[in-house]
């Protein structure tokens, strides 16, 4: 059973201190040599450095040895948990200290504030806090974000490849630290090796320190990451997504925002007239009301049609639903086929139910597209079909036949007095007549497009309501029960006696 000491001395914390000045050295001396910009570089009137600023106060006081949040080292049967504190007294002091009015208030600012890693669980990647006796540690000053910290891949290697060489079970990968390992891995394959000696002497030097003092670095070295390459799950807080602080290192903000805080008074009137700012600053209105009137789509909506085909076609998959004859996939009879191929004259239920999916299940199907071709005819539209068709069958032909079946098929749907003369609006039209310089099996996609969908919305609904359409479904169930029972029938003859199972007769 673990039991809290309160006998974290002063000379204990100044040893921590100093080896975080140390590594705080070290690293500093990697982000010079890599050029990466430090707390003297960075824009002190920027927005992002002044909320960092006043949670780092926060912190400050926070880790005040007298009247502070209690810091203390858990001891357990044989392991010591050094520096750490607990979830409620975080909580506790927050209300005494700060303007919250509940701790309902106070959680959700310490859930802000350790998503930007101030402060973090010592065995957990997901930067939450809770009301509980959860153990959590201060992170070192060096690594809060007012330090501008924009960490490469290339280190996130070093750090996952020193985790893998160190035979500590608290330093094991995760599953996505794992996969990003491996992804890294490939990434920079041709540096690997320099990558893995950098490791390797981080890895030695890390080896010389004291044990608690690793302890607590390691783990102020993981949170680090957790927050620049967070864990995917619910309740992470994902601070390293493009905000407005990067976007402006980058040069990806407009060229005014510099000139805004730098200037006085008058910095108004002379942004009023730049014309280049004025314009900058209106493609970027623009650029926002687009993104506005951009749609966005819930998951559930997306799976909505999806879900809807699938159930609709179950019927027809016979893995889920076992057809009357032997399933075609998991055996060598193609009963199956070649029943659907030889009933041309009276199609089966569920065929010519399918035909009511949609117009291209009824034109994939023979039988339905010679029905079809035949109600066409009847209201006097079956050029829309043969058009259509005539268009899909130019898609595979010879590229030495497509000029001359263009110009046959303009000549007999399109031109003006064409014998079987197609109604496309005007845009179709004046598109196919351009395309029609230069003949090419797309020559009538827009025009076919336009027929297709008219076909869909006009003369199939009509097919579907029709009577023709009705008479087929009802025969073709009539016969489906006929059918049944026949081979009732026919399995009762077969029957050795001659004579059907009875039931029981009670007396």
């Amino acid at each position: 059973m673990a039991t809290n000491s309160n006998t974290a001395t002063t000379s204990s914390h100044n040893t921590f201190n100093n080896s975080n000045n140390h590594r705080a050295d070290h690293l500093t001396n990697n982000r010079l040599a890599k050029g990466t910009p430090s707390h003297g570089n960075y824009p002190e009137d920027h927005p992002n450095f002044l909320v960092y600023k006043k949670m780092e106060k926060i912190v400050e006081h926070m880790q005040n040895e007298q009247s502070g949040v209690p810091v203390r080292t858990v001891k357990s049967f044989m392991t010591k948990i050094p520096s750490v504190f607990m979830g409620s007294d975080l909580i506790q002091w927050m209300v005494r200290n700060l303007d919250v009015d509940d701790q309902t208030e106070a959680l959700h600012l310490a859930h802000l504030m350790a998503g930007h890693g101030y402060f973090f669980p010592i065995d957990d990647h997901v930067l939450t806090v809770k009301n509980d006796g959860t153990f959590y540690r201060f992170q070192t000053p060096y690594f809060w974000p007012s330090n501008c910290w924009e960490p490469e891949n290339t280190d996130y290697a070093v750090y996952l490849c020193k985790r893998t060489m160190q035979n500590k079970t608290r330093l094991e990968l995760t599953d996505y630290e794992a996969e990003n390992l491996a992804r890294l891995q490939k990434m920079f394959s041709r540096k690997w090796e320099f990558i893995f000696m950098q490791a390797e002497a981080q890895s030695k030097v890390d080896k010389k320190r004291d044990k608690l003092e690793r302890k607590v670095l390691d783990s102020q070295e993981r949170a680090f990451w957790d927050v620049h390459r967070p864990v995917v799950s619910p309740g992470s807080v994902n601070t390293t997504e493009m905000d407005f602080k990067k976007a402006s290192r980058s040069k990806k903000v407009t060229k005014g925002f510099s000139r805004l805080g730098s200037t006085g008074g008058g910095s108004r009137a002379k942004i009023a007239d730049d014309p280049q700012t004025v314009e900058t600053f209106t493609r970027e209105v623009e650029r926002l009301r687009q993104r506005l009137s951009r749609r966005h789509l819930k998951m559930s909506d997306i799976t909505k049609p999806h879900v809807q085909f699938f159930e609709q076609y179950a019927e027809y998959d016979p893995f889920i639903v076992p057809p009357e004859v032997a399933n075609p996939w998991i055996c060598d009879n193609i009963e199956l086929w070649e029943q659907e191929r030889l009933c041309s004259k009276d199609p089966s239920s569920k065929r010519v139910k399918r035909w009511a999916f949609s117009l291209r299940e009824l034109l994939k199907d023979p039988i339905g597209r010679d029905h079809f071709m035949r109600f066409l005819e009847k209201e006097v539209s079956g050029e829309n079909l043969r058009f259509w068709e005539s268009v899909q069958e130019l898609k595979r032909m010879p590229n030495k036949q497509i000029p001359t079946r263009v110009k046959e098929i303009f000549a007999e749907f399109l031109a003006p007095g064409a014998h079987s003369p197609v109604n496309i609006d005007s845009a179709a039209a004046e598109i196919t007549r351009k395309l029609m310089l230069k003949p090419n099996r797309y020559s009538f996609e827009i025009a076919a497009e336009h027929i297709y969908n008219l076909m869909g919305r006009d003369s199939y609904q009509r097919f579907l309501r029709s009577d023709v359409y009705k008479e087929l479904l009802a025969g073709a169930k009539k016969k489906s029960s006929v059918r049944g029972l026949r081979s009732v029938i026919s399995l009762g003859r077969k029957d050795p006696n001659n004579t059907l199972q009875q039931p029981p007769v009670t007396s």
